[in-house]
């Protein structure tokens, strides 16, 4: 059955209330989160000197990581030398990781740089690696416009960390 293009499709989901409702914490998420040194409670899953990785909690599919820097910068330009050379160390590593604890098939693996390219946070530069899998688009994205994230971040995060 074909969708009408200029219905009003909803999806509910009541347990996004307590975060629109929040109080809302300024300032930077990365740096925050790295500072607080309580990586269960924010899914960090990784620290090295110059980089470290956390679960994204509003994904775009199951074991989707987010790596930045420690520093606050918004551009590759900006990063030294070793601090390139480690965030892409610690992607190869996230992709090892997930490859063999997730058995993803395939990865988006990019930055959005700037607000205009899509950046949700676009003063603190970070890297996206999405797992993907043959056939992971079912019925819901292509009929409700709605995916499907089939594991807990608390799981996951205790799958990874072992």
């Amino acid at each position: 059955m074909a969708k009408k293009k200029d219905a009003l499709e909803q999806m509910w989901a009541p347990w996004r209330i307590t975060y629109i409702q929040s109080k809302k914490t300024k300032g930077c998420i990365f740096c925050r989160k790295a500072k607080q040194k309580k990586d269960r409670k924010n899914f960090i899953i990784t620290r090295k000197k110059y980089t470290f990785s956390m679960l994204n909690i509003y994904p775009y599919n199951n074991g989707h990581v987010l790596i930045a820097p420690y520093r606050h910068i918004d551009s590759l330009q900006k990063m030294t030398t070793k601090e390139r050379m480690e965030l892409l160390d610690l992607i190869t590593e996230t992709v090892q990781i997930l490859t063999a604890k997730l058995k993803a098939q395939g990865f988006n693996i990019g930055f959005n740089i700037g607000r205009v390219a899509g950046a949700g946070i676009d003063t603190h530069l970070h890297a996206h690696i999405v797992p993907r899998w043959d056939a992971d688009t079912n019925f819901m994205p292509v009929l409700s416009s709605t995916k499907v994230i089939s594991q807990s971040l608390t799981a996951l995060y205790n799958l990874l960390k072992t």
